[in-house]
């Protein structure tokens, strides 16, 4: 069984700064993509950061230099550092990974249980 686990969410005023936390735990090969999606009330669920395996790097433009995704492939976990937050960004954050299990194995996608972020004064 492969599980992320989450972390990190909480209640902050605007301008200020979270750190989220997702390590996928359980029998894995590896872990190729990893991102990190987010859900307002009444909205659709977006995309806010992935990264490859190798770094690379992508944001949705409402984030572009304000948060940062990383991660860390010994720990099998992704990190998202949101600064400068606005009101805007309340949402229920989730990651997800794209998981190989077993050398042999396909890849299958796994999503976290969501963490809130509210912003609010």
């Amino acid at each position: 069984q492969v599980q992320l686990v989450e972390s990190g969410g909480g209640l902050v005023q605007p301008g200020g700064s979270l750190r989220l936390s997702c390590a996928a735990s359980g029998i894995i090969f590896r872990v190729n993509a990893m991102g990190w999606y987010r859900q307002a009330p009444g909205k659709e669920r977006e995309l806010v950061a992935t990264i490859t395996s190798g770094g690379i790097t992508n944001y949705a433009d409402s984030v572009k230099g304000r948060f940062t995704i990383s991660r860390d492939n010994a720990k099998n976990a992704v990190y998202l550092q949101m600064n400068s937050l606005k009101p805007e960004d309340t949402a229920v954050y989730c990651c997800n990974a794209d998981i190989i299990k077993t050398n042999w194995g396909s890849m299958t996608t796994r999503w976290g249980q969501g963490t809130q972020v509210t912003v609010s004064s």
